[in-house]
């Protein structure tokens, strides 16, 4: 009877400290401290919430850079999503984040990369098709990548300046403005968050 009452009384101790305490306390500094980063990290324009330096979005306005391709077509809480599943169907995919996990063998990935590959083109009639980067072509394995490389974003200049007359000097230093430093200084490689570049592009334009 004793050892049972100790263990209760052990059990509810850690159930308030671990359960109740210790979250709350990480919940309360995460928002002093990382008050921004706790919250989303949302970039917001004229006091609208337009989305999350984290999560990628789908821009399909020529005057803008285009991202990565999304597996679950970014916009999760669209009821319409063109990007067929590893079974070759087209449904709603719901709230979520992930690949396709589409092995080099799948025809379905391939027919997709190829017609990835001939809109890029379409838009971007500078470019051959060998120097399209292989991260316009390729999912992140979350599905919700915001940032290109470098090169991606340089070889969609051409195109843009001829969409909105903004001078190609000024798209590669709007480029440049943007580029963000390997993770930690030291992983990856440098990168441009697209929502960022997009905004800057826009403001050039006197959209925002």
């Amino acid at each position: 009877m004793k050892i049972l009452k100790q263990s209760l009384i052990i059990s509810i101790v850690m159930l308030i400290l671990c359960g109740l305490i210790f979250p709350l306390f990480m919940t309360g500094v995460s928002q002093i401290v990382f008050n921004k980063k706790a919250n989303g990290s949302i970039i917001e324009v004229n006091g609208k919430k337009i989305g999350s330096e984290f999560i990628g979005q789908s821009f399909t306005d020529e005057r803008f850079f285009k991202g990565r391709v999304s597996g679950i077509n970014y916009n999760t809480y669209s009821t319409e999503d063109t990007i067929p599943n590893k079974d070759g169907e087209i449904g709603y995919l719901g709230v979520a984040s992930g690949s396709q996990n589409l092995g080099p063998s799948s025809e379905i990935l391939k027919d997709r990369v190829k017609k990835d590959m001939d809109e890029f083109l379409m838009d971007n009639p500078t470019v051959k098709k060998e120097n399209i980067p292989t991260d316009l072509l390729t999912s992140s394995g979350s599905g919700l990548d915001p940032n290109i490389s470098i090169k991606s974003a340089r070889i969609q200049v051409d195109s843009i300046s001829k969409s909105t007359g903004i001078s190609k000097d000024d798209l590669n230093e709007i480029i440049d403005k943007s580029v963000q430093g390997k993770s930690l200084g030291v992983f990856g490689e440098k990168r441009v968050n697209v929502l960022k570049l997009n905004l800057e592009v826009a403001e050039k334009l006197g959209l925002i």
